[in-house]
C-alpha cells in the first residue's frame, strides 16, 4: 500500500503574506507539516507541490522532495484540486502508481501523527472515496445560525421538525478543518470535488484543528503550541 503525503503550498498569501514559511515559534511553518508526514508510520513519501523556490528551499531541508507546481495552479482563483491532480500525475510518471493520496497543509500545524493515521486507516476501512478531517462546530445551522429571507427577516439556515431550545438538543454538526485529507487517486482524477463521491471522516478536537489563514490564526497557534492558551 503506497500512501504518499502532499503538502500543497503556493507562494501567493494575501491573508498573511509568506505565511507558509513564517516562523512559528523558530520553525517555518511549513515544516510542522512535513515532520508530522515523515513521522506517521503509514506514510510511504513525502512531497511539497509549490511555484515558490524559498517553500522549495524549506521543504528540501526538511527532508521532503520538491513538485514543481505550473504558475497557472499557482494563483488565487486555481482550485487546489487541479494541483492535487498535477501531484498524482507527477508522482505516478516517477514511482509508478499510488494507492492513496495525503493532503495536509501547511495552515494546521497543530495536528497529530495519530489524525494522519486514523484518517488513512478509516479510508482504507471503508468503501468511501475520500476521507476528511471534521471537528465539533461552535454554532448550528438548526439553533443559533440564520439567513435573511424574501420578507427581509430572518430565520434559522435550517428549520428544524420540532422547536429545539438548547443547542444540545440540534443535531451534531461539525466544521470540516484543513488538518487531513485522504482520497483515491482515480476519485481525484474522475471528479471535481470533495463531494462528488462517498465522503467519510474522522473528528479532531478544537485545539488541533486551528487553521491558519491570518495574523489572529497564527497567534492562536502561537499560544497553543506554547501551552498558554486555556480557552479550547
Amino acid at each position: 500500500m503506497k500512501n504518499y503525503a502532499f503538502i500543497f503550498a503556493r507562494g501567493g498569501s494575501k491573508g498573511l503574506p509568506g505565511k507558509n514559511i513564517r516562523p512559528l515559534l523558530g520553525k517555518p511553518l511549513l515544516k510542522y507539516s512535513i515532520d508530522t508526514a515523515l513521522s506517521a508510520p503509514s506514510i510511504d513519501r513525502v512531497f511539497v507541490s509549490t511555484d515558490d523556490e524559498a517553500i522549495a528551499a524549506v521543504a528540501l531541508s526538511a527532508g521532503a522532495e520538491v513538485i514543481e507546481r505550473p504558475s497557472e495552479l499557482a494563483s488565487d482563483s486555481s482550485p487546489e484540486w487541479l494541483s492535487w491532480r498535477h501531484a498524482i500525475d507527477w508522482v505516478t510518471e516517477r514511482y509508478g502508481r499510488i494507492d492513496t493520496l495525503v493532503s495536509l497543509p501547511a495552515t494546521s500545524p497543530l495536528r497529530a501523527v495519530d489524525d494522519v493515521e486514523r484518517a488513512i486507516a478509516k479510508l482504507n476501512d471503508t468503501p468511501a472515496d475520500i476521507c476528511i478531517s471534521v471537528t465539533p462546530a461552535n454554532r448550528s445551522p438548526f439553533f443559533n445560525m440564520v439567513k435573511n429571507n424574501q420578507e427581509g427577516f430572518v430565520e434559522l439556515v435550517n428549520k428544524p421538525s420540532r422547536n429545539i431550545a438548547r443547542r444540545q438538543d440540534a443535531p451534531e454538526v461539525f466544521d470540516i478543518t484543513t488538518v487531513v485529507y485522504v482520497a483515491r487517486p482515480d476519485f481525484i482524477k474522475e471528479n471535481t470535488g470533495i463531494f462528488d463521491g462517498n465522503v467519510t471522516s474522522v473528528t479532531v478536537p478544537r485545539e488541533r484543528a486551528v487553521d491558519i489563514d491570518d495574523i489572529y490564526d497564527f497567534l492562536l497557534a502561537e499560544c497553543i503550541l506554547r501551552g498558554e492558551a486555556n480557552v479550547l
